[in-house]
């Protein structure tokens, strides 16, 4: 169901600066950056909690600001007074469906999932935080719960404890950029910005507080999904940059199975997913598969995910409406927002600096079609590996097995890199580079380095010692002063799972 949406934004994080030695050419170094600022919010979408989970995991890699319930087209709480609610050609209204309007939609009773992954997340947490400091503490994570706009689907029209949270958030003085995303619809986020807009359009302070909200805000958004992006955002706040991401092979939505590498499709077997989620502990747990005998909702005729071993039309024989096709019994099922935040983790790709790097998310390249979101030109990214799906799955496996191990012997933990961050060089000049790659652990460490060609010099790099800590290259006499050149050290310790950071080093041409 989910769909990321289109934009632009060059960002302006700096990296990590440390000081090398590497032969006649200069560097450049930047001051360590503050994690990216985020604020979450998702309806109760099963794929919306699977992704919930994988970013409560990662916690460590974010300032997260708030953990906030959404509706959607998909789900809407009603408002409990009996008011009904209806738009034209909602998916109600299709599948030859004409359900009419009604005072909820999809949406469970005291409905409080966010809540439940945070309270899953305080079981494990003393033992996450023996594995990585980062890991915020489970009373924090809950004081930055709300409730959205959740009563009925693309409604803007009052305020909720959710939107008054983003509109602090967005109002403070804190520097930098703050990411928002909509894993379900935009409502609560179009709440906010349209007070905001209420309350200020008629000051003469106006413009330049549109201008630091629109130079501030990032929106990272899973589709329209109540129209309020189209209808209000983007109508009213035009220069408020918007997530690319795309091209890349790391597939976590429903039915990946279809379109996955014969080699990568051991990550969606049952095997894997009971071996490395079902059975890790409170969060493991919770974590949605195929035929786990859990519905969103009871009745749901869109959910019967919790089935297995039925065909499609004994399903549909059954009265569900099949929109994608069933898999095996704890056969991986979606993690269909992930890649909102997948561009933003602490890898070493450094993806969250700029559109046009490329990370485990892919990369802004271009104007998306009419009527996209997020994706840019279709198909194949040249510019991106296709290996990125491995170690994006066993980085979630390390840390569901961090969740279930109180000692840090117990469990497999990063390689770290030291090296260069940028530099710049003459065409025809020799770069010496030289980095250190060490394990927490003791593992052994593979190390390769590639050229990751999105750089604005587009010609191919011949890099030496490609195995090696220490390697060189000469930059091409035809480069024009100005012009990038991106080559990224990638490192993968022997341990269980095994675990992969990267490093990016910036060559500008002069």
């Amino acid at each position: 169901m989910k769909r990321n949406l289109i934009g632009k934004l060059s960002l302006m994080i700096a990296g990590l600066a440390m000081v090398f030695s590497f032969t006649s050419c200069s560097q450049e170094t930047a001051p360590k950056p503050e994690k990216p600022r985020i604020i979450i919010t998702c309806d109760p979408e099963l794929d919306d909690l699977n992704s919930l989970i994988r970013f409560l995991l990662h916690a460590t890699d974010f300032r997260i600001e708030g953990l906030i319930y959404a509706s959607s087209q998909y789900h809407w709480s009603g408002d409990g007074k009996g008011t009904k609610w209806f738009v034209d050609g909602r998916e109600y209204t299709r599948h030859g469906l004409n359900m009419g309007p009604m005072e909820s939609y999809r949406w469970a009773k005291d409905e409080r999932f966010i809540h439940e992954a945070v309270e899953a997340y305080e079981q494990v947490y003393p033992n996450l935080k023996v594995h990585h400091p980062d890991y915020p503490t489970p009373e924090y994570l809950k004081s930055k719960i709300r409730y959205g706009n959740v009563e009925f689907d693309g409604d803007i029209s009052k305020d909720t404890p959710g939107s008054e949270l983003i509109k602090s958030v967005i109002l403070d003085d804190v520097p930098g950029p703050l990411f928002i995303t909509a894993w379900g619809g935009g409502s609560t986020i179009a709440r906010a910005l349209k007070v905001i807009q209420d309350n200020n359009e008629n000051t003469p302070g106006w413009p330049a507080l549109k201008k630091k909200i629109s130079d501030k805000v990032i929106l990272s958004l899973s589709g329209d999904q109540d129209d309020t992006y189209a209808n209000y955002m983007k109508p009213n706040w035009p220069d408020i940059a918007v997530l690319q991401s795309g091209g890349a092979g790391v597939g976590l939505a429903y039915n990946v199975q279809a379109s996955v590498k014969p080699e990568y499709a051991y990550y969606y077997e049952p095997e894997w997913v009971e071996e490395n989620i079902l059975s890790k502990g409170p969060m493991g747990a919770m974590f949605r598969v195929w035929g786990d005998g859990k519905q969103m909702v009871e009745g749901d005729i869109f959910d019967y995910f919790h089935l297995s071993g039925y065909t499609v039309d004994e399903l549909k024989a059954m009265g569900y409406i099949v929109w994608t096709p069933p898999h095996k019994k704890n056969s991986w099922l979606a993690e269909g927002d992930t890649h909102t935040f997948l561009n933003l983790l602490d890898n070493g790709l450094r993806a969250h600096e700029d559109q046009n790097y490329g990370g485990w998310s892919g990369r802004k390249r271009g104007a998306p079609p009419a009527g996209e979101f997020g994706f840019g030109r279709r198909g194949r990214d040249e510019a991106m590996p296709d290996n990125f799906l491995p170690a994006a799955q066993n980085e979630l496996a390390a840390r569901f097995r961090w969740s279930v191990t109180p000692n840090y012997e117990g469990a497999n933990h990063h390689p770290v890199i030291t090296a260069p961050l940028s530099l710049s060089a003459k065409p025809g000049e020799k770069v010496n580079i030289k980095a250190t790659v060490t394990d927490p652990d003791k593992d052994t460490v593979a190390i390769k380095w590639w050229p990751f060609k999105v750089g604005t010099y587009d010609g191919d790099i011949q890099i030496e010692n490609t195995s090696s800590a220490s390697t060189s290259l000469v930059v091409p006499n035809e480069a024009k002063s100005g012009e990038t050149i991106h080559l990224i050290l990638e490192a993968q310790d022997n341990g269980s799972p095994a675990l992969t950071r990267y490093h990016r080093v910036i060559i500008t041409v002069v």
